[in-house]
């Protein structure tokens, strides 16, 4: 990923979302000839000079302090999120031979606890969103038509972005998938920051950037949010409508990994259709 380019667009969408009225600036009549902040508005909120602002945005400045990222951050009026990444792009790790990352895989311990994780809809993601492993109902609930052996595959593993714009089944999975794409890219961005030398990685994003033009109109917005939790709505061609809480916990020492889980609401529809489907999954799995 060029970290650079990527410093510039993601400062630059961030400050055409704001207007001068919006940060207590005195917005004449005029007219502005760029959307939001001129980048001498920015700078003078920050405090930082124009020039040194200026060699920020264009990626010919690096090694800023804490004290400068968190004052663009300030007036940019930006997430914890989105300062975390802003960091990241700001200081990306110097560049120099690494070794090949190895194929991922889930430990043994959290095949276990998938497996006893009873009625819970639960998967393993790795670094890049890769399917590592999933117990019955949750390969049941995101993946079913796709072979339940499928995770143990490592070079042609489902992967949870690319499902998401390229596959149709997954598409029709969600009611608001639009949501859900908006969901996924945002937790993407931060991963992509974090890891701007991950070449696979950067595959992947130039695959979705090629294939789906409604991947690569959302990468352009630079959305950043880590969506560990919250609430997603489905309508699963077994069992229809589920709303669905969700949890993502990263897993210790894993290099990345997460465990995504998910649960109804006790006595909803969705608990009983979510005990519809785990029947369903116990007879597709069954000898």
């Amino acid at each position: 990923m060029d970290t650079p380019a990527e410093l510039g667009s993601f400062l630059r969408t961030r400050r055409a979302g704001l207007r001068p009225e919006d940060v207590g600036l005195v917005a004449y009549g005029t007219r502005r000839r760029v959307p939001g902040l001129r980048r001498e508005e920015l700078a003078q909120l920050a405090g930082v000079s124009v020039a040194y602002y200026t060699r920020l945005e264009q990626g010919q400045s690096t090694g800023a302090s804490d004290g400068v990222l968190d004052a663009i951050a300030r007036a940019l009026r930006l997430s914890p999120d989105e300062r975390a990444h802003l960091g990241n792009l700001a200081r990306p790790p110097r560049a120099g031979r690494r070794p090949a990352r190895r194929a991922e895989s889930a430990r043994p311990a959290t095949r276990r606890l998938l497996a006893a994780m009873d009625g819970v809809p639960a998967v393993v993601l790795g670094l890049r969103f890769d399917v590592l492993a999933w117990n019955p109902l949750g390969h049941a609930l995101i993946a079913g038509h796709l072979p339940a052996d499928a995770p143990e595959h490592p070079d042609d593993r489902p992967n949870t972005q690319r499902m998401l714009f390229l596959d149709p089944h997954t598409r029709e999975l969600y009611p608001d998938w639009k949501g859900e794409a908006r969901r996924a890219v945002s937790s993407l961005r931060l991963v992509a920051g974090a890891h701007p030398d991950d070449r696979r990685l950067a595959e992947l994003i130039g695959e979705l950037t090629m294939k789906s033009g409604e991947f690569a109109a959302l990468w352009s917005r630079h959305p950043v949010r880590r969506c560990a939790f919250g609430t997603k709505s489905f309508h699963h061609p077994l069992v229809g409508p589920l709303e669905l809480d969700f949890e993502m916990t990263r897993l210790p020492d894993s290099g990345g990994q997460a465990l995504l889980m998910y649960g109804a609401e006790p006595g909803s529809p969705s608990e009983a259709a979510l005990r519809l489907l785990a029947r369903e999954a116990v007879a597709f799995y069954a000898p």
